[in-house]
């Protein structure tokens, strides 16, 4: 096959960690020829959408990785599967880039995750959908209401709709300490929708990161553990990701949401939980593939390719 990855500058990516990395290493191994684009390579010309694709060779060296060949204005409908691998900010960019990939798909392509899936997905927002597997949680940008959810529930969490990496999250006890700036801050006094959860204790053991490929759970978790008195576990922000079995409680949460975001066109997804309850649902280029690999022994990469093997030969 040919395989395209829409990702960021190859020379920012961290081999010994990247799941992207992952993905094309697997593809090379089984034969499948890599190609690699940047979102600011497509372009749209009378309704037909190329991009500037360099074909990729991986070296084995996990430092000096890759040799690039020229890129090649390529019309997208050519490849057999487009992997879309872009991290965020989900930006105006970032979603006129799924339009730009909608439109490939109807010129032949084929994207994972699909583009329309993406956009329909907020990564905070998509969990109201499952709100038997959630902590109490308000989405508002109204104050009066904020200040009631927390007098409500005490320890809370507020966090903006659009961050990644942990950026953004605020942590307010029972005594309302800076509730009302962080309100103001997060908000933009009013003008922007925030989230609010009521705390959940089991953060200290970890945010786990649960993989659904094809609508299957990977049977183990990376549980990122916050430090230095941190709230949030994500690697970004300093947290020690350490894999483990799945619990029931996790298969049963992803045993539930698998199937039903596989049908909406979405192959891989993280799955974010804490404790007993879903907190996030990751769809834009969800990661960990590498460390539950290294530390579990699943090969997570090798089944997401043969699940794009699988969706390519199903023409779906």
């Amino acid at each position: 096959m040919k395989i395209a990855f829409l990702a960021d500058p190859l020379s920012t990516f961290k081999t010994y960690k990247d799941s992207t990395y992952a993905m094309m290493v697997e593809a090379g191994k089984r034969g499948h020829a890599v190609y690699a684009f940047e979102q600011k390579d497509m372009a749209v010309e009378q309704g037909v959408v190329t991009a500037r694709v360099a074909r990729i060779t991986l070296t084995g060296d996990s430092q000096d990785w890759y040799r690039a060949a020229d890129p090649v204005e390529t019309n997208l409908g050519e490849f057999d599967a487009i992997i879309q691998r872009k991290d965020p900010p989900f930006d105006m960019e970032y979603v006129y880039g799924t339009y730009l990939l909608e439109l490939a798909e109807k010129q032949g392509a084929m994207v994972f995750n699909k583009p329309s899936a993406i956009r329909d997905h907020n990564e905070k927002l998509a969990i109201a959908q499952f709100s038997q597997f959630t902590s109490p949680t308000l989405v508002t940008a109204d104050e009066a209401r904020l200040r009631a959810f927390q007098k409500q529930h005490g320890d809370i969490i507020l966090k903006p709709l659009d961050g990644m990496g942990g950026a953004g999250i605020f942590r307010v006890g029972a005594d309302g300490m800076n509730l009302g700036s962080i309100i103001e801050t997060l908000t933009q006094h009013g003008r922007q929708t925030i989230m609010a959860q009521r705390y959940i204790p089991d953060i200290v053991k970890g945010d786990k990161r649960i993989l659904v490929i094809a609508g299957k759970p990977v049977p183990y978790s990376l549980a990122r553990i916050p430090q230095n008195g941190e709230v949030r576990g994500n690697l970004a922000a300093g947290g020690i990701g350490v894999a483990q079995p799945l619990t029931e409680r996790d298969f049963e949460i992803a045993n539930t949401l698998g199937p039903i975001l596989a049908a909406r066109g979405l192959l891989l997804v993280g799955l974010d939980v804490i404790g007993d309850f879903l907190t996030e649902v990751n769809v834009t280029s969800p990661t960990c593939f590498q460390e539950i690999t290294q530390q579990a022994g699943f090969p997570v990469a090798a089944t997401f390719i043969d699940a794009v093997e699988a969706a390519v030969a199903l023409g779906r």
